[in-house]
């Protein structure tokens, strides 16, 4: 029988119908932090030092492993059911953000950080991942009326939802706390200095010991201050898990096609009525979409936005070519 703690973890059945009777004697343990030689694991004793089999750049924080109880190593990670990831300029491999997310809140300010063409890439890797997105503004107790920044931020996909708060007061946690129930895992992204750290230590409610670091941002330009180094896992209030992560200076769209279809959905319905199934929606007669930008039903700006993000996945998406079963990865072209 599955103890509260796991649950409290987010161990769903999900996982435990992978377990078979090869796995007796071991223990299911989440993966809290990867470090290049070795993992940290959360157990029902606390954190616990994790030898792995293979390299630790294949953990994700959030992974699920069983482990040896007798020598403290993972010997097996179970399948995942989401795992957000990218890819890096100039890298072969995705890298792995977090694994088994249920929600992922997208944090920004309410200043000059606020930028929809970012928000809408952190959406597409969402979407992409089957995880739910939150836009999450901060620092409305720096702003007269934050009415604008929601208005914006709700207009970059269908059913977003999207809240306001400011990070150090106590009822952030009331305000995201729908999301945050027992069993429940999210992630926090957003570029540095946006309030991650401050709204986990809010939403963990941690001693000032044990808080995570936390810097403010320049008065020149508005940019954040880099205080995370490192992803790692926490428990928050109402019983849930929170991932903290690093402030994303780039993040580069790849493998992300349906998380794109998704996120651009009055694009994606109108492309059927395009009187050519390739169109690109630049310059072909007869396209639906340029039709309902001319009709003022859509913005040339948000069809603009589009045109880039769809052009850099599929320059960023790798082809795979050979038989089934030994399909070979080959880059399509110059990353952006």
């Amino acid at each position: 029988m599955t103890s509260p703690f796991l649950e409290s973890l987010g161990w769903t059945g999900f996982f435990a119908e992978q377990l078979g009777p090869d796995d007796a004697g071991l223990v299911p343990v989440r993966i809290a932090s990867v470090h290049r030689s070795r993992l940290v694991a959360e157990t029902e004793t606390g954190q616990i030092r994790l030898g792995a089999q293979g390299n630790t750049a294949d953990f994700a924080v959030g992974d699920w492993v069983l482990m040896d109880p007798a020598n403290r190593v993972a010997t097996r990670k179970l399948a995942r059911k989401t795992l957000l990831r990218r890819r890096t300029e100039g890298g072969h491999a995705p890298q792995l953000i977090a694994a088994n997310v249920d929600t992922l809140f997208i944090v920004t300010s309410c200043n000059d950080d606020f930028n929809a063409a970012r928000l809408e890439r952190y959406l597409a890797l969402a979407n992409e991942a089957g995880t739910r997105p939150v836009i999450v503004l901060t620092r409305i107790d720096q702003v007269v009326d934050a009415t604008t920044y929601l208005e914006q931020a709700r207009a970059l996909q269908r059913g977003l939802e999207v809240v306001a708060l400011n990070a150090k007061a106590p009822e952030a946690a009331a305000v995201l706390a729908p999301w945050c129930g027992p069993g429940q895992t999210v992630a926090l992204v957003g570029s540095s200095g946006v309030g991650k750290s401050t709204l986990l230590n809010t939403l963990a409610d941690k001693a000032p010991d044990a808080a995570q670091a936390t810097g403010g941002i320049r008065e020149n330009d508005a940019k954040g201050r880099h205080t995370t180094t490192a992803r790692s896992l926490h428990a928050i209030q109402g019983g849930g898990c929170a991932i903290d992560t690093p402030g994303m200076r780039t993040l580069h769209v790849s493998d992300v096609a349906g998380g794109l279809e998704t996120l651009f959905a009055e694009i994606t319905e109108l492309a059927p009525n395009c009187r050519f199934r390739d169109c690109t929606h630049a310059h072909e007669p007869g396209c639906a979409v340029r039709a309902a930008v001319a009709a003022g039903h859509l913005s040339a700006e948000r069809l603009e936005r589009w045109r880039k993000l769809n052009a850099e996945n599929l320059a960023n998406t790798p082809v795979q070519t050979g038989p089934r079963g030994n399909k070979i990865e080959h880059p399509r072209g110059k990353r952006r």
